[in-house]
């Protein structure tokens, strides 16, 4: 070995490799454990309406602080992340001494039935709120197609001025509506040649020359039938 050139350079790179390896990890443990880079300042960003700024402290309490090159950035996102309004976080060092951190809240768009919160994204999540939100209802995991099938259903209901206050997925997959107004409608499960939106838009197209004639408040209407509905009115004493 000790007369083959190739053999030692080879040898000796090894050991500069390592040695370098080394020195640098050596290097990286120093920076971690010294003084001379402490954490000063935590920078939030984000249009915040549900989280304080006390709340985002207690949460990080404990994470951050200390040296710069030592926190945890993980486990600061995920503190973040667990506040009922945040969705989702951003956590990134800025030199020489601050820690950044960009915030995105939760949009509610409905109420769940067993609890939390439903965001745009079709997301369940813990929050609370005193605004008047719809109500969505449905299997567990069914958050997205319900938040989905909502716009959908909104959508058609427009020439009608009336939104889903309730919008229900049965353990069947069987959809059905309440409107503002106290309207039921029982949409039934899709079909392969006939989806609940089309029944829908059938009803919404029918209702000026039918229901919209009516006198009296019609309570409830069953979409499930091929060529019609079902009709079920109001006690005349109550309208």
């Amino acid at each position: 070995m000790w007369d083959n050139p190739r053999l030692l350079n080879a040898a000796a790179g090894a050991l500069t490799a390592l040695a370098l390896m080394v020195f640098a990890v050596a290097g990286a443990q120093l920076l971690l454990r010294s003084t001379q880079f402490p954490l000063r300042e935590m920078a939030v960003h984000g249009a915040l309406a549900h989280t304080s700024r006390a709340e985002i402290e207690q949460a990080a309490q404990g994470r951050v602080g200390g040296n710069f090159f030592a926190v945890d950035l993980a486990q600061v996102r995920a503190a973040l992340e667990g506040l009922p309004w945040v969705r989702r976080v951003e956590v990134r060092r800025v030199w020489p001494d601050r820690l950044e951190v960009t915030l995105e809240e939760h949009v509610a768009v409905a109420r769940w039935a067993g609890g939390g919160l439903v965001n745009v994204q079709g997301e369940r999540f813990a929050g609370d709120s005193d605004a008047e939100l719809p109500q969505f209802a449905g299997p567990p995991g069914s958050e997205g197609e319900v938040t989905r099938r909502f716009r959908r259903f909104g959508e058609i209901l427009t020439p009608l001025a009336a939104a889903p206050e309730r919008v229900t997925l049965s353990p069947r997959y069987a959809w059905r509506l309440r409107l503002g107004d106290g309207l039921g409608i029982e949409l039934g499960r899709d079909a392969p040649n006939d989806p609940v939106e089309a029944r829908l838009t059938r009803l919404v197209a029918a209702y000026p020359r039918t229901l919209g004639r009516m006198p009296r408040k019609h309570e409830h209407v069953d979409l499930r039938y091929p060529n019609g509905f079902a009709l079920r009115l109001a006690d005349a004493k109550g309208g």
